[in-house]
């Protein structure tokens, strides 16, 4: 195990991406504030060097008041992952819009709140990084995507901005943009014939054998790498996955 006790905030940890990233970290040693809405779930994992914590992202007061408590125990924050997000497909032309509103809070108001409530302290230090778990889907269109597209194309851009913003302080903002995974949000959507569609199409390719795992593992590599290095965007798929 490596000797690293620096902070690492992870939004979304109770599932999926934050889950893996939560122990993939874990591993080496690094302190964690792992935040989440059904933080039994985390709390079961029972890691070292661990603070858990129920939070709402959308709530900014919530999920700073977190973030401070981790900082005043573990020191400051020195990788935000902002993971977070929800996916509920539709036809927009008769898609509840409170599907919409629940997108964008969290897959953009979400992700800018975390990225608030440390890029200050990051910017007087010289130094830290924030990953923005975004989506394949933040850089081209797919059919029933509408509202997701237009969260996720809001975060590549709001990405891209405070990457220019952050640089001149040596401060890294990168954009992870997986394909199809097998995880939890595709339970989100409410019109199951959508998610029949989403299954169909993902045998139709060959099934999707990448795992939250991978993407855990490729996220704590582009962290680890030397300060100077910034992944900017990486996008990440199955290779059976040609769209």
């Amino acid at each position: 195990m490596k000797n690293n006790n620096k902070l690492i905030v992870i939004t979304g940890a109770s599932s999926g991406f934050g889950l893996e990233m939560a122990k993939e970290f874990a591993k080496d040693g690094y302190s964690l504030l792992l935040l989440a809405r059904r933080v039994e779930i985390i709390e079961a994992l029972d890691l070292p060097n661990t603070m858990c914590r129920k939070v709402d992202v959308t709530n900014k007061e919530e999920f700073e008041k977190a973030v401070r408590e981790a900082e005043a125990k573990f020191g400051t924050t020195d990788l935000m992952i902002n993971n977070a997000g929800v996916m509920l497909l539709g036809d927009l032309s008769i898609q509840n819009p409170e599907e919409w509103k629940k997108m964008l809070d969290v897959n953009v108001m979400g992700v800018m709140n975390g990225m608030q409530i440390v890029m200050n302290d990051m910017k007087a230090k010289k130094c830290g990084t924030i990953i923005n778990v975004s989506s394949i889907a933040g850089v081209q269109p797919f059919g029933n995507h509408a509202a997701y597209c237009a969260s996720k194309f809001g975060v590549t851009g709001l990405t891209r901005v405070v990457r220019g913003e952050l640089s001149p302080f040596n401060v890294r903002v990168l954009s992870i943009m997986p394909g199809a995974v097998k995880t939890e949000l595709l339970d989100h959507t409410t019109d199951q014939s959508i998610i029949d569609g989403y299954n169909e199409w993902k045998e139709a390719v060959g099934a999707v054998n990448i795992t939250a795992n991978d993407v855990a593992k490729t996220i704590k590599y582009a962290y680890e790498l030397p300060q100077a290095v910034s992944l900017r965007e990486i996008i990440i798929t199955d290779t059976k996955q040609d769209a």
